[in-house]
Formats: structure tokens, sequence, C-alpha cells
């Protein structure tokens, strides 16, 4: 294991305890999605033993309750309560949850295709979705949404939600928006169409250097294989692409058959990428295609506490079969594969019904007996130094299970990587993740105040020339305080550095979108750097 590199709190994930919080809503969605074959009783059959009585205390209570309850609630009380007696990722979806989840993990939903920020309790768009109707229609980014269907939408407190619902609808119904443009005093009316709108599971793929290219994937989702595919094609094609990062931290996961389908890019036929069994499940095999279309040499996949599921699989089997380097820091630890079943109410249960293996042998599932404390690993592993350095990692399982070379590596708790990258938290005091957070707003205030002829018209000049002046940072500063971020006396000189380093960041993911603000990152990113010499390296993977 090679020495510690310190590692930055990144600006693409939140601390450390939210990261796993937020990879609830996609880890444990795996492929199959539905069986078709499952058989449910007919609803004539009376419950008998505790089913029957559950029933009939629940219809008790509503009839005889001394105060009035929602009985739905209670049901799905009890239903939680239910499934909290199987394992984490066991769970009932109701109909909005399972319909937003849907679109996410289907890559697309309805609306009207913009990428917004609510700056001074005003929506501001950031982006219009390429081939979206915003886009189509003529907004901008920098327009302000002032009027929605003729209410006001500015200065009345709108949050997330009531952006959705009012922007959000089904294909082929309109909504009219009225905009303010710049310095222009009279609004803009536009009609929009809403229509599809894709999700994108890759954030972006570029070239690092003259021959490695960089992915970025947040999920496994399911166009995720066709945008490798889109995003891997022009790299080799147009730049000369030969070697390739996957950085897939804080990607919670997604479905299975999206995570085999890349990996056979990677790997000749017949290769063993996954195994999945359980009780009633008898074991099924994934192995590669034998369809790769580029001759990808070097790779190397970035994994972190955040990276579970579907990262996972991927990162065992670049690992188990020594295919590549594996960096970062240990997995988040998912192993268990789930079902969706369609409810009557229109919900549904995904329910666990088999673990995967990696090519070794070995399944990487954490504990889960005690639910308190597998919601608290994250918070654990920061308490007990593991995040920091690589000695405190002592795997659950000490069973020995070996790479094709020969190395040792284990199970039971996530993917322990070939290069350790320690987090370095410094700087991390309250303040500097209270200021972070309206970076973005902040971002875009002050860009409007710019003169645009004076900014840099293309990225690299951006990279090169544009720095956070002592003024603009006063400013920023200025800002967080009036947003109520008032412990700047914890505030270190690391921490004013990083927020000036994350500042010009959002600044270049405005002028330049996705990959102006990747580009910025990446550049004193300490797991990008490792990734970038190892490959350049030559030396074998067995060695590290």
């Amino acid at each position: 294991m090679s020495e510690p590199i310190k590692r930055k709190v990144d600006v693409r994930i939140p601390l450390i305890l939210a990261i796993v919080l937020a990879a609830g809503m996609f880890i444990g969605q795996q492929l199959p999605r539905y069986d078709k074959n499952i058989r449910i009783l007919p609803t004539s059959m009376r419950a008998t033993g505790a089913a029957g009585s559950l029933d009939e205390i629940i219809r008790y209570i509503e009839a005889k309750y001394v105060d009035t309850v929602d009985v739905e609630e209670i049901k799905r009380g009890a239903i939680t309560s239910l499934l909290e007696q199987l394992d984490p990722h066991s769970i009932y979806m109701g109909p909005e949850e399972l319909q937003h989840e849907e679109e996410v993990m289907n890559g697309n939903f309805e609306g009207i295709g913009i990428e917004y920020l609510v700056i001074d309790d005003t929506i501001q768009v950031v982006t219009p979705i390429a081939g979206g109707p915003s886009e189509v229609a003529g907004i901008l980014a920098g327009d302000k949404i002032v009027t929605i269907a003729d209410s006001t939408v500015a200065g009345v407190g709108i949050t997330n939600s009531d952006i959705f619902r009012k922007l959000r609808g089904e294909k082929g119904t309109t909504v009219k928006l009225g905009v303010l443009r710049g310095h222009e005093k009279v609004l803009r009316s536009f009609s929009l169409t809403r229509d599809i709108i894709p999700v994108k599971s890759v954030d972006i793929a570029y070239m690092l250097d003259a021959k490695t290219g960089y992915m970025k994937i947040n999920r496994f989702s399911t166009p995720t294989y066709q945008e490798f595919m889109e995003g891997v094609r022009p790299l080799v094609e147009e730049k000369g692409m030969e070697n390739l990062v996957i950085d897939l931290r804080g990607n919670p996961g997604g479905y299975l058959n999206e995570a085999t389908e890349l990996l056979s890019q990677l790997f000749p036929e017949g290769k063993l990428l996954v195994y999945t069994e359980g009780r009633t499940e008898e074991r099924h095999d994934y192995e590669s295609n034998g369809r790769a279309r580029f001759n990808i040499n070097k790779v190397a996949v970035l994994i972190d506490e955040g990276s579970a599921s579907a990262s996972e699989i991927v990162a065992g089997a670049i690992q188990d079969h020594d295919r590549g380097w594996v960096i970062g820091r240990r997995s988040y630890g998912k192993g268990l594969v789930q079902v969706q079943y369609p409810l009557s109410d229109g919900g549904a249960l995904r329910l666990t019904i088999s673990r995967y293996y990696t090519p070794s042998g070995r399944s990487i599932q954490r504990e889960y007996k005690n639910n308190d404390a597998y919601k608290e690993d994250a918070d654990l592993r920061l308490r007990n130094g593991e995040l920091a350095d690589a000695s405190k990692i002592k795997p659950a399982d000490t069973t020995k299970y070996y790479t094709g070379m020969g190395r040792v590596v284990y199970g039971g708790g996530g993917i322990t990587p070939d290069i350790f990258i320690p987090l370095d938290t410094s700087f991390a005091t309250t303040y500097f993740f209270d200021a972070r957070q309206h970076l973005p707003q902040f971002a875009a205030r002050w860009l409007e105040t710019q003169d645009a002829g004076a900014l840099p018209k293309d990225l690299d000049a951006y990279m090169q020339k544009f720095e956070v002046s002592e003024q603009m940072f006063d400013e920023f500063e200025q800002y967080v305080k009036s947003q109520g971020a008032l412990d700047v006396l914890s505030r270190t000189a690391e921490g004013k550095d990083e927020l000036r380093h994350q500042l010009k960041a959002r600044i270049a993911k405005l002028l330049f979108q996705d990959e102006g603000l990747y580009r910025v990152l990446n550049s004193d990113d300490p797991a990008i750097e490792k990734a970038i010499q190892v490959i350049r390296s030559g030396e074998p993977v067995a060695k590290k």
C-alpha cells in the first residue's frame, strides 16, 4: 500500500455523514426491478395468526380509538417496522417516492429542462439543459424566473418542492414563464411545452493528459452504459485516449446490469464479473460478453465511503482480476441485491433476495444486525481515524481471498483500495461547511456584476489566468455572513484556500458548464494526481 496522500474535502460531496444518507436514495436498487412470477394470495383469503390480529387491531383503532388518527400513517409505520426486522435495504416506497426514484433511475423526467439555483428568494437559471424546451425557447443562463403561470414566485419564500410541482408536468402540457434578463425592467414571456428531460448519470468525460481520459459517473441508472460509451467514443476516436480513470466517489450504485455492461468494455469475453446467490435464488454468474468496442489499456477506479452497490461491483471486479488500480478509501459495504415488487397502492416493496459476490468469492456486505450502528458507520469511521489512516482499517471478515495475481483481499465491509487517499479534515470547521453551501449562489451573483468581455473566453485560459482575488473573497465572506454563517473565528488558512479553489470551480461551472467545474476541482485532487502517476509508471498492479 502506498504512502498516504492528503485528500481534500470535495465540493462534489457533502460532509462524510451526509454522503451515506444521501446515497440511500439509490443503494439497493438492482436489476431485475420487477419479478412478474411472484404469486399474490387472493384478497378473499382471510389472514390468520399474527397477520389476522394486526388487521383486526387496525380496524379496532379506526372504529374505537379515543382520538382521531391517520390510519394510513399507522399502516405505513407498521410496514416500516416490519421491514426493519430484515435488513437496511429492504424498504417500502410510497407512490410519490417511487415515481421520483424511477424518474432518476430511468434517466429522465418530464418538465421544462433547466438547472437552477434559488438566489435571494428568486429562481435563477444556471443552465438550460441541451435540447430541452427551455433551451429551444431561448431561456438563457442567468435568467430569473419571476412568474410561473401568472403567479409570482420571486420573493415569496418558494421551496424546491414548490418549484418541482410548478415546473414539472406531463409531456405535451404547457407552462407560461415570466423572466427577467440581465438589467432589463420588463418581464419576457415564454410559453414552454414540457417534454422528456434526460437525467445524466455520467457527469463529464474529458482528457486528463494526452493519453488518459477521465469519467465521472454519479449513479448506475438505465442509460449509464449508453452514456459511458458515448463518453468514451470521442475520447478514443478524436483524442487518442489509451487509459481511463473512472471516478465512482460518492456513487451510491444502482442497476447491476449497467455495471456489468460497463465492465464488459474492460475485459475479454468470459471473465466472471460478479455472481449472486440467495436462500431461494440459485447462483447466477455475470460474465463479460466479449463485445468490447474500444481498446482501453490501463484503468484506475476512484472510490470512497460513499461508493456503494454497483460501484463496488465495478471496483471489486477490477481489483480481483488485477485489471487496474483501485484508489481512495474503503467503500460503503453494500452487497445485497433487491428486487422491486409493485403494490396495489401504487408503491413498491424493494426486497433483498440475494447477495452478490466479487469474482474471488468475497461478500463485501457490512454487518447489519444492529441497525443503528449500520446507519452510523460513516461517523464511526471518522471518529476511529480510518478515513485518515489506512492502518485503522480492520477487515470484518478475516478470511483471505486472492486476486488473479495472488494478492490477498478481504470481504465483509466494502472494497479496501489498493492505494489509500486519506480524507484531510484539517480545515473542516463549522464555518467552512456553512460557507461552502453558499458558493453556487455567490458565484452566480458575482458573475452578474462582471463585464463579460473581461472574462477568459475559453476554459484553458480560465484555468491559467483566473484567480479569486482578496477583494472577491472578502465579498464572498460578507455574503456568507449575511446568510447567517457567523462562526468566522473557526476559519483556518487552509479552509480559506480551499474555499477560494471551490469558488473558482463554481464560476467555471457557470461559464463552461460541467467540464469547467471538474477540470478546476481535479486540478488539485490527490486521487486524480495519484491515478495519473500510477498509470504513467508502467508498474503492475500487483506491486501496489
